[in-house]
This record gives structure tokens, C-alpha cells and sequence, in this order.
């Protein structure tokens, strides 16, 4: 099994710290009417708070994965740990080196090139116009890796062989193949650019189910042998369940609870996490009483004050409508960010974790 080297980077930097370190991440967007309209209409700027303030870091060789309702932020954070947005605030190290502004990843492009994203539509991320092998390609010259035709072509043949498919299959175009297939090629793809880091955008939210577990289990596979670290965006649990490491739930922008997968599972302390859960069926019958998720996702452009969550949230009190909850540290490691867990005020969940 190929194992990702640790190299130092950075003034202070040990083998033991994370590989990628997030904090105080922040993304909003402008979207307010034309300055006429605001004029005409006497309202100010509306701003969209997408991701509003999030700390979390991913070891190296381990699957992160954060989970949440559509409008969460989710993909909104796989984006800025890319470089595809520019952060209105906040940290994003790399093995210790500063990579959030523009301007940082410029001067660090060693560092760019280790990390990949695979996006979730296999059909639109894949260029219809180009043959696979240009496209599996492309990241092998963006980087200089190989520059003989040859030894390209061979490279892009492994790469195919890798994920499950045939070095024949180079000379098709991208609408020659099934969703499944696609996705085998945007990971070979990915893969090219022999990154450490890969940014998975619910990969498979757009697959059969059947389709999902084959690749789940390749990246899985891929994973291992290559000693691969992963940050998954998904809002299946059951995919959470099978990939994860540690999972971080996001609700309207901020995380509200970080546990190890195995602990959140078995027993969430956040409500919102324990809602999620309940929506899962109960397909062993056990009667077990259950909360289902009521009311919707509030908008990230006027959220509740308070604790975002307290519109929907059963064991809201005053509190919670008054003050903002921190991450705050809970038992066994894990993060959570209610002021009902602070305080005590939440009845035991157990509940056996989702068949994988």
C-alpha cells in the first residue's frame, strides 16, 4: 500500500498536525437588487451568509464529511478549501501554510496542484467535446508530470485500468458512457494530478443506488492503496456511515456538532442531529419514539437571532432565542454547539447506526 509522504511546510510545523486546518471560515454573497432599485425601494444590501463561521481539521489518511440539509453551505465550504471562492474571513492552512486569499495560493501552487475536487454531476463536469484521453490528460500537462505522447497515453491507460475501466475506453467521447462510468472518469481524472487531497462533492448524490456503492467502494479502495485524505460532502447518511472518519453536521452555515462517526451514529447530542437521524426508516421495527425534522431550513439572507436552529428545535428556551451556541468541546473528543446540551437539558438517544 502506497502511503502519502508528510513533508514539513511552514515555520512551527510538526508531523503531527493536520493536514488541512480550517478556522473561522466565512463566505457571503452580495445579493442585493441594483443600487436604482434599493433607491427606489428605500432597502439596504442583502447579504447571503452561506458559510458563516466554521472551525473543523482533517488528518491526514482520513474521510471528513460533512452532512446537512440542501443550503447549508455544504458545497459552498468544498469550494473555498479549493480556491474556487475567496473567503470573506477566515484560515485555510495546508500542512500549516496559509492558502485562503487569492494571492496565497499564487504563491504556493506545490500546494494547489496536492489537492483535487471530484463534483457531483458527472454530465456536466466532464467536457463533451473532448475524447477521455484529453480529458484524464489535462491535468498530467497543466503540471508538467509528462510531456512524451507516449508516456501520457500509458499513464492515462493505468489511470483508467485503476478506477475500473479500460484503456480502450481513451478514444471515447464522454456521452459513450453511463453515470457510473462518467464518475470512474472524473476520478481518473482527479487522480492524474497524483494529488494527497481530494474535495468530493456528493460524487454520488446523482447515481443509482447500486452505481453508488461501486464507487464508494473504489474511492474507498483508492483511499488505502494510495493513502488519499478525504473531504466528503454528502447529505445521505447512509453514504456518511459507510466513508466517513468523522463527520461535522452543518446547519444555515455553522457546524453544530463534529463527533467521530461511530459516536454520532450511536448517540448525537446536537437535536438537529438526532432529527436527521430519525428520518432514516426504522427498518428494524423497534419502536423506538421519534422526532421527525419539522419546519424548513430558514434563509441564510435573515436568519433567526439566537441559535439558528430554535425556530424548529423542541427543547428551544430563551436562551437559545438570545444567544449564539459555540462549538464547544463535549465527551469523548466530539464538538457540539447547543445550549441544551450545555445545560442538560436533552433526553438520552440511542439508536443502531444505518446499514452501510
Amino acid at each position: 500500500m502506497a502511503e502519502a509522504k508528510v513533508k514539513r511546510r511552514g515555520e512551527g510545523y510538526s508531523l503531527d498536525a493536520p493536514l488541512l486546518e480550517v478556522r473561522g471560515l466565512k463566505r457571503h454573497f452580495d445579493v442585493s437588487p441594483p443600487w436604482l432599485n434599493r433607491v427606489i425601494e428605500r432597502t439596504g444590501r442583502r447579504i447571503l451568509r452561506a458559510v458563516d463561521g466554521i472551525d473543523f481539521s482533517i488528518g491526514k489518511g482520513e474521510t471528513f464529511s460533512l452532512v446537512g440539509e440542501s443550503g447549508c453551505g455544504k458545497s459552498t465550504v468544498a469550494r473555498l478549501v479549493v480556491g474556487l471562492y475567496a473567503p470573506t474571513a477566515g484560515s485555510i492552512r495546508f500542512e500549516g501554510v496559509e492558502i485562503g486569499p487569492p494571492g496565497e495560493r499564487r504563491r504556493n501552487p506545490q500546494i494547489q496542484s496536492r489537492m483535487q475536487m471530484i463534483f457531483q454531476d458527472p454530465y456536466a463536469s466532464l467536457n463533451p467535446r473532448w475524447r477521455v484521453a484529453n480529458i484524464i490528460a489535462e491535468p498530467l500537462l497543466a503540471r508538467g508530470l509528462l510531456k512524451d505522447r507516449a508516456e501520457i497515453r500509458k499513464r492515462v491507460g493505468e489511470l483508467l485500468t485503476q478506477v475500473g475501466l479500460s484503456p480502450a475506453d481513451m478514444e471515447k467521447f464522454p456521452h459513450e458512457f453511463s453515470g457510473g462510468q462518467r464518475q470512474r472518469i472524473s476520478i481518473a481524472r482527479a487522480l492524474s494530478g497524483e494529488p494527497e487531497f481530494l474535495v468530493c462533492d456528493e460524487p454520488t448524490s446523482a447515481l443509482d443506488v447500486s452505481v453508488q456503492a461501486q464507487i464508494l467502494n473504489l474511492m474507498m479502495d483508492l483511499q488505502r492503496r494510495l493513502g488519499l485524505t478525504y473531504l466528503f460532502i454528502s447529505h445521505d447518511l447512509a453514504v456518511v456511515y459507510h466513508v466517513s472518519t468523522r463527520v461535522g453536521v452543518m446547519y444555515l452555515g455553522r457546524l453544530v456538532e463534529v463527533a467521530e462517526k461511530r459516536a454520532l451514529f450511536r448517540q448525537p447530542r446536537h437535536p438537529y442531529t438526532r432529527m436527521l437521524l430519525d428520518a432514516i426508516p426504522d427498518l428494524a421495527m423497534s419502536g423506538r419514539q421519534r422526532i421527525p425534522v419539522a419546519g424548513e431550513v430558514p434563509s441564510p439572507i435573515d436568519p433567526p437571532p439566537g441559535c439558528t436552529f430554535h425556530p424548529r428545535c423542541p427543547f428551544a428556551n430563551d436562551r437559545c432565542r438570545r444567544e449564539v451556541p459555540e462549538l464547544i468541546a463535549a465527551e469523548g473528543g466530539d464538538q457540539v454547539a447547543c445550549h441544551a446540551v450545555e445545560e442538560g437539558r436533552l433526553p438520552d438517544w440511542h439508536a443502531p447506526a444505518p446499514a452501510a
